[in-house]
């Protein structure tokens, strides 16, 4: 018997790349669940497969920064929190400290679709019912409907998972100039913050002030405590982008539409800035 539940969760989280550096994602998650009826003749109760197997999902890997066995770099594990460093690119810097929860070590050499399906089927079939047999779960990113970009960001007011201090999203953008749509302004800021680190300045430490880390010469660093703990990071300063505000979807949003109407005063601006799928924020200039 087979059960399927489309769009059971989307998964928004950073991967580390050795070419891209933190890249931010979304992932929609369509989960088949393959097994013999049990007591109450179904395969498993709806509510359970939302509440049990979305939970499993999103302790594992949602919200924090994935990462592949075979990084430029290196990472210590420490009693309260764990370290990384490495280098990715050309001669790009990222370093980071946080508590434990903030790092999704897999074991592969590279985090795709494929990598990140077989461990989260690896990491969830032993917690469900003997009843149920094999799993299936299909990653898939949004369908494109306007340009988009990758960012990694943290929110060290929030008092749930968003506070980490690397983690993403993959988000699409609208960008309208009186009432028409503007691909071209849309694709420049999908471009100007693609795989970026969108960075809050009230944040940003000097390099001496690092407890955990280390950083090199062309990096800027921030840290912040949260109600998870310590987190501190260090990045390459040609991959951040420093802003004057939280970067929660509601200040991004109105921090485009200032800066568009900047260049377009005699226009009426509106940005639809999203965060990852399906959730967003509208802000008018």
């Amino acid at each position: 018997m087979t059960l399927f539940v489309n769009s059971l969760t989307v998964i928004d989280f950073s991967y580390l790349c050795n070419k891209r550096g933190a890249v931010g994602e979304s992932w929609i998650v369509d989960l088949t669940l393959h097994g013999k009826l049990n007591e109450e003749s179904m395969v498993l109760d709806f509510g359970l497969v939302k509440k049990q197997i979305k939970g499993i999902i999103d302790e594992c890997i949602d919200h924090r920064l994935a990462v592949p066995n075979n990084i430029n770099g290196s990472i210590n594990e420490f009693a309260d929190h764990k370290t990384l460093d490495c280098t990715f690119g050309e001669n790009k810097h990222l370093a980071m400290s946080a508590p434990h929860q903030a790092f999704c070590l897999i074991d592969t050499d590279k985090i795709t679709i494929e990598s990140v399906t077989a461990y989260l089927v690896a990491t969830i079939l032993p917690q469900l019912p003997d009843n149920i047999e094999k799993i299936e779960l299909a990653l898939k990113p949004e369908h494109n409907q306007s340009f988009y970009y990758h960012y990694s960001h943290g929110l060290k007011k929030h008092d749930g998972n968003c506070q980490r201090i690397i983690h993403g999203h993959r988000s699409q953008i609208g960008i309208s100039l009186g009432g028409i749509s503007m691909p071209r302004l849309q694709k420049q800021w999908a471009d100007k913050w693609q795989d970026i680190y969108l960075a809050t300045s009230e944040d940003q430490i000097s390099a001496s002030e690092l407890k955990h880390i280390i950083a090199k010469e062309d990096d800027v660093c921030f840290a912040y405590t949260a109600t998870q703990g310590y987190f501190e990071m260090a990045i390459s300063e040609s991959r951040c982008d420093i802003l004057p505000i939280d970067t929660t979807v509601e200040c991004i949003a109105e921090y485009i539409a200032g800066q568009v109407k900047l260049q377009h005063p005699e226009k009426d601006v509106k940005i639809t800035a999203y965060e990852g799928v399906g959730k967003g924020s509208i802000s008018y200039a």
